[in-house]
C-alpha cells in the first residue's frame, strides 16, 4: 500500500516542484499566454474527451452532483460564522469554498481511483468552475457579472460532451482523437503552472494562514459527513468527494482576490501554506479512502 501511495502522490507533486523550481530560476516568468491556452483550449478539450470516453448519466448521477454542490456551499456557510482578526469574511469564505479541483484534484483522483472515474471527476471540476465564476465572483463583488460562467469554455465543452457521449457518430472520429490529444496537454501543464504560480508567493503571518487552513479542513470534513448521511452515495463517489474536500485552496482564489482588491497578500499566504500542508493531508486521505471505501 505504501509504495502504491508513493506512486500516486509523488508524480503529482514532482511536476509541481519542477514548475516551482523553474519559476524561482526564471524570476517569475510570464505564464499568461500558457495559462490562457490551457483554460481556453486544453482544459475544454480534456473535459470534452473525458465525458465522451466516460459517459455520465445525469439522471443516475444526481446524488454526486448534489453532493458536489453541497460540499462547496456548506463550508461557505460554516466559515461565514467564523471571524479571524485582520481577515475579511469574503476572503475567508472564498478560500474555503473553492479547492484546487483542477490542478491537483484531476491528476490525483485519476491516479488514485482509476481513469474509469474520469467522467465523475470532470463533473466535480466543472461544477466547481461554474460556482466559482458565479457565486464566487458575487461573494467578492456584488457588481461582478453573475453570468461570467457562461463565458467559460470549460462549461460549454462539458455540455457538448454530455450531449454527444451517446451519439459519437455525429462527428468523425478524428475530432475526438484531436480533442483527446489536446486534452492530454492540460493536466501536466496545470501542475507545472501551479508550481510556477506558487514560486512567486510569499508566506506572511504563518499563524493566521495555518488557522485558516485548519478551519477549511474541518469545514470540508463536516460537509462530507453531512452529504454522506443525507445522500445515497456510492463508495466510489465518496472517495472522490473525500479527496476533494481536503484539497488545498485554489490558486484562482488568489488571482480573483488580486483582481477585486480583496486582501490578495493574505490569500496568497493561505493558498501557499495550504498547498504545503496538502503534502501531508492528501496521502493520509488517499490511504484512508483506498483502505476503507
Amino acid at each position: 500500500m505504501f509504495s502504491t501511495l508513493l506512486n500516486i502522490v509523488i508524480p503529482v507533486f514532482a511536476v509541481v516542484a519542477v514548475g516551482f523550481a523553474f519559476g524561482r530560476r526564471q524570476k517569475n516568468p510570464d505564464m499568461g499566454f500558457v495559462n490562457l491556452a490551457n483554460v481556453a483550449v486544453f482544459c475544454p478539450a480534456l473535459v470534452f474527451s473525458a465525458l465522451i470516453d466516460n459517459p455520465v448519466s445525469i439522471s443516475s448521477s444526481w446524488p454526486l452532483i448534489v453532493a458536489a454542490v453541497l460540499v462547496i456551499l456548506i463550508p461557505g456557510l460554516l466559515l461565514s460564522l467564523l471571524t479571524f482578526k485582520g481577515l475579511e469574511r469574503r476572503t475567508l469564505v472564498l478560500g474555503g469554498m473553492f479547492r484546487n479541483t483542477g490542478n491537483i484534484g484531476i491528476p490525483l483522483m485519476m491516479l488514485a481511483y482509476g481513469e474509469d472515474k474520469m467522467g465523475a471527476i470532470i463533473i466535480l471540476f466543472v461544477l466547481s468552475n461554474v460556482i466559482h465564476f458565479s457565486l464566487g465572483l458575487f461573494i467578492l463583488s456584488h457588481q461582478a457579472g453573475r453570468w461570467q460562467w457562461l463565458k467559460n469554455p470549460i462549461v460549454w465543452a462539458a455540455v457538448l460532451g454530455l450531449l454527444l457521449a451517446d451519439h459519437r457518430t455525429v462527428l468523425p472520429d478524428f475530432i475526438y482523437t484531436s480533442a483527446e490529444l489536446l486534452g492530454q496537454i492540460s493536466v501536466p501543464l496545470m501542475l507545472f503552472a501551479l508550481g510556477v504560480r506558487l514560486s512567486s508567493g510569499e508566506v506572511g503571518d504563518l499563524g493566521l494562514a495555518f488557522k485558516v487552513n485548519i478551519s477549511y479542513l474541518l469545514a470540508g470534513s463536516l460537509s462530507l459527513l453531512m452529504v454522506a448521511w443525507w445522500l445515497p452515495l456510492t463508495a466510489e463517489w465518496l472517495q472522490l468527494l473525500a479527496l476533494s474536500v481536503i484539497l488545498p485552496p485554489a490558486v484562482l482564489n488568489y488571482l480573483l482576490c488580486e483582481q477585486y482588491q480583496c486582501q490578495p497578500n493574505k490569500m496568497a499566504s493561505i493558498v501557499l501554506l495550504g498547498n504545503v500542508m496538502s503534502v501531508l493531508t492528501i496521502p493520509i486521505v488517499i490511504y484512508l479512502t483506498l483502505t476503507f471505501f
